[in-house]
């Protein structure tokens, strides 16, 4: 049964369009009880109560709460990491322009899709195995930032000693923004990946103040 879907755009540029999120009644519960109560507090009879189930349907649906988690983590990843793979494809041959918009529709997600992207903070609870195919698929999104800064250090492009640790660095900052946003905050998506496009590119010393 189909749990959750994001429809991919077919457009080029399509990896700046989010639609809404189309998640089933039972994942849209179980996506609010694990950011109000954290997953180690939610409880299963506590989403089933949110649907209006009872735990045995809730089952018949998903193994149990940690499969809940799991949907959710790889809806995600999944939607991040097209979009970051369609973003570096939009500017072949410039590290720099792959860099912002890479860094772009990291931050684009992570607001627009903040209810998701929150959720990584609950990856401790998943066991071994569930934690490495999350890994696994994050990885993704850390490879093709780590190999456009590559590019972009071989070149001078950017002045950085580490692309690996760069990479981590910027993804932690980016990362940061579902733990705070609000969908009715003063900046829109939009507004808050231009300033953090500004910030990680003086992180590599790539911004135009830092350029003789």
């Amino acid at each position: 049964m189909a749990q959750a879907s994001a429809a991919k755009p077919d457009a080029a540029s399509g990896w700046r369009d989010f639609g809404p999120l189309e998640l089933t009644p039972i994942l849209d519960a179980a996506v609010d009880e694990f950011r109000e109560s954290g997953f180690h507090g939610a409880t299963v009879r506590q989403i089933a109560r949110r649907v209006g189930m009872t735990v045995p349907a809730l089952y018949y649906h998903h193994e149990n709460k940690e499969g809940l988690l799991v949907a959710l983590l790889e809806l995600g990843t999944s939607e991040v990491a097209w979009r970051v793979r369609a973003a570096a494809r939009e500017a072949p041959g410039s590290p720099r322009d792959q860099f912002v918009n890479v860094i772009e529709a990291i931050v684009l997600h992570m607001t627009y899709r903040f209810r998701l992207a929150a959720l990584d903070s609950e990856t401790r609870y998943l066991s071994p195995s569930n934690r490495r195919r999350y890994s696994a698929r994050r990885k993704t999104v850390e490879t093709v930032l780590t190999e456009v800064i590559e590019t972009g250090s071989r070149e001078g492009t950017f002045t950085i000693a580490d692309p690996v640790e760069t990479s981590r660095a910027l993804l932690g900052m980016c990362q940061s923004v579902a733990r705070w946003y609000h969908a009715d905050g003063p900046l829109s998506p939009e507004e808050i990946a231009a300033r953090y496009v500004d910030i990680a590119l003086m992180t590599v010393g790539a911004h135009p103040r830092l350029q003789r």
